[in-house]
C-alpha cells in the first residue's frame, strides 16, 4: 500500500483501487489540487477504481459534482468503477439530487469498497 498526503488531501494506493480521503469541504479552490493530483495518479499507475472517502466533508458545491464526475469518466474507460465512502446527510443529499448515485456506488467504509470493486473488476478478466 502507497500512501501520500498532497496539499491537504490523503492518498492511499490499495493494489488497483486509489483511495482519496478528502479531508476538507469540497469548493472550487479545493478541488483544483484535488483534481491535479488525482489525475496524475490515475494516470501514472495501474489505477482501475477510484474511491473518495467523505467522512471530514460537511459542504460541496457544483464543482465537487465536476470533480467526482471526470474521475468516473477516467476510471470507466480504463474499465474501472468509482466509489464513495462516509457520506455525510448534507453531501448524501447533493449526490441525491445530482444523480451521482447512478453512476458512483456508495458504500459505508473504504475497506469496503475496496473489497466489492476488487470482485466486480475480477468478473469481468
Amino acid at each position: 500500500m502507497v500512501k501520500e498526503n498532497v496539499a491537504g488531501f490523503h492518498y492511499e494506493l490499495y493494489k488497483n483501487c486509489l483511495v482519496i480521503y478528502v479531508t476538507q469541504d469540497l469548493d472550487h479552490h479545493a478541488v483544483l489540487s484535488l483534481r491535479e493530483r488525482s489525475d496524475k495518479l490515475i494516470e501514472a499507475g495501474d489505477v482501475k477504481h477510484v474511491i473518495f472517502d467523505f467522512k471530514d466533508v460537511g459542504f460541496m458545491d457544483s464543482s465537487g459534482i465536476g470533480l467526482l464526475m471526470g474521475r468516473y469518466k477516467k476510471v470507466m474507460f480504463l474499465g474501472g468503477r468509482a466509489a464513495v465512502t462516509s457520506v455525510g446527510k448534507a453531501v448524501d443529499r447533493i449526490f441525491k439530487i445530482s444523480g451521482l448515485y447512478k453512476i458512483i456506488e456508495k458504500y459505508d467504509t473504504p475497506g469496503d469498497a475496496i473489497k466489492a470493486l476488487e470482485v466486480k473488476y475480477e468478473d469481468y478478466i
